[in-house]
């Protein structure tokens, strides 16, 4: 299994060579510093621990300083764990976008928008009562359940709050990897509020990969000033020529 860390910067399209519109989000990797390797032999699994994103000193403590200065980098704000990596990695290593290519299958964990507190209908989908005014019934959620036992039962929809979990949308296929740049192009949405974290990863459902999709790209086109020189040079005219003309024209008047 392959992964790496990222911020979702947002949502724009490209266009491939065969005329298809493709939406993507656009995903801002940062290179992941590898600070922590996991073994069978002493700690039961394998596994490497990802940082990114860096933080100021102040601002960490000192256990998380300590931490990353075993991996000869600066502390991170953002850690996270991946069981059964692909290759080999030590500490200290640096993972870059170029990890993934296009027409790989991933999947992306991220922790969905906030809603706040929301009612039955938003939140689980309810159907709402009649819109009369004698209804008496519009939009509450009914029913608390039974006489006996008189508590509400385990598991009943009710309002509270809605989002802010962590959500992973699966088999979206990878546009673009951009090392230069630093970011991938995946397709459709992700989870999550621009500049938050997301994990992405290989597909667990759908293996292999897909013929990548060739994407148009446009170039800033630079206007060079061309000087035209004229082929017939012309002639000059002197002040005495142009007093003789203006003479004729008034004798012919």
């Amino acid at each position: 299994m392959k992964g790496i860390l990222g911020r979702k910067v947002g949502m724009t399209q490209v266009f491939t060579k065969d005329g298809k519109l493709v939406p993507v989000t656009v995903v801002s990797v940062e290179p992941n510093v590898v600070t922590q390797v996991k073994t069978t032999e002493k700690d039961g699994y394998n596994a490497i621990q990802l940082a990114t994103v860096d933080k100021k000193e102040k601002n960490a403590s000192k256990a998380s300083i300590g931490h990353a200065k075993k991996a000869n980098t600066t502390p991170k704000r953002y850690l996270k764990e991946i069981r059964n990596y692909e290759g080999t990695y030590n500490l200290g290593d640096t993972i870059n976008a170029d990890i993934f290519t296009a027409g790989e299958y991933v999947d992306v964990t991220g922790t969905s928008k906030g809603k706040g507190t929301e009612g039955v209908i938003k939140r689980w989908n309810q159907s709402r009562g009649p819109m009369a005014h004698g209804s008496r019934y519009h939009r509450r959620p009914g029913s608390m359940g039974t006489m006996r036992p008189m508590r509400v039962l385990k598991g009943k929809k009710l309002p509270g709050h809605m989002g802010v979990e962590t959500t992973t949308i699966q088999n979206l296929e990878i546009i673009e990897v951009n090392a230069a740049e630093n970011y991938i192009l995946v397709s459709g949405n992700i989870p999550g509020a621009k500049q938050s974290l997301v994990l992405i990863k290989t597909a667990a459902k759908k293996k292999g990969a897909t013929e990548p999709k060739e994407i148009l790209s446009y170039e800033e086109e630079t206007v060079v000033d061309e000087v035209v020189e004229n082929e017939t040079p012309v002639e000059e005219v002197t002040t005495e020529e142009v007093e003789a003309t203006e003479e004729n024209q008034g004798e012919s008047k």
